[in-house]
């Protein structure tokens, strides 16, 4: 009996904007490492790949340095990290982890983008592909502003003020206090009460 030869399939490949993505997505934590003097072949060691494939999906290292910029910039990351926390835990707990979850989201740009700066990168024009996802400031923190306000939903009744409005107030207090090295500086619990219940000590009557 004559054996039938076997067919093997080969496993769909990615598309370019996947492998982008990817490659994207393993460059990050090397840029804000080393800034633009990472190389290509570091970065297609990281994503598991030649380093010809880079420059299949991007035209030169510029492009794949701005692209990685617009990613670092992009607000989606903080939006989903606010929408995964649990709306039953007590709000305090909910700001805190807001409060946590938009530092990464800051320190992450800002070691791109600082990095990148410092080591004399400049950037070009949206690289291909870019246009369309990112989004101006005003539509970022609105989107922000948003996903904190939801966390607050469930305590509505209890605020003094629209969950929009206390949402910008929990964001500007956040934005504008100390740095890490700063003896002042509150943590994020810390800041959540404060922020929640005054800089006052309760008195007999308030307890």
């Amino acid at each position: 009996m004559t054996q039938q030869p076997v067919t093997r399939r080969r496993a769909a490949g990615m598309s370019p904007e996947q492998r982008r993505e990817m490659i994207v997505k393993a460059a990050i934590p090397l840029i804000a490492e080393y800034g633009a003097a990472v190389t290509t072949s570091k970065i297609a060691r990281a994503a598991g790949i030649g380093e010809a494939t880079i420059f299949r999906v991007f035209a030169d290292k510029e492009e794949l340095l701005d692209a990685c910029m617009a990613e670092a910039m992009r607000h989606d990351h903080a939006v989903r990290e606010l929408m995964s926390i649990p709306v039953d835990l007590p709000l305090p707990d909910r700001l805190a982890e807001a409060a946590d979850a938009l530092e990464a989201h800051l320190d992450r740009m800002g070691a791109v983008a600082g990095s990148l700066h410092a080591s004399g990168h400049r950037r070009r024009d949206t690289p291909a592909g870019e246009q369309g996802r990112g989004m101006g400031r005003e539509e970022s923190m609105a989107a922000i502003r948003g996903a904190v306000a939801e966390l607050l939903e469930p305590d509505r009744d209890a605020l003094r003020l629209p969950a929009d409005q206390v949402a910008a107030l929990f964001l500007g207090l956040l934005f504008t206090r100390p740095r890490p090295e700063e003896e002042t500086r509150l943590t994020t619990q810390q800041l959540a009460d404060v922020f929640l219940h005054g800089a006052l000590s309760r008195t007999e009557g308030d307890r």
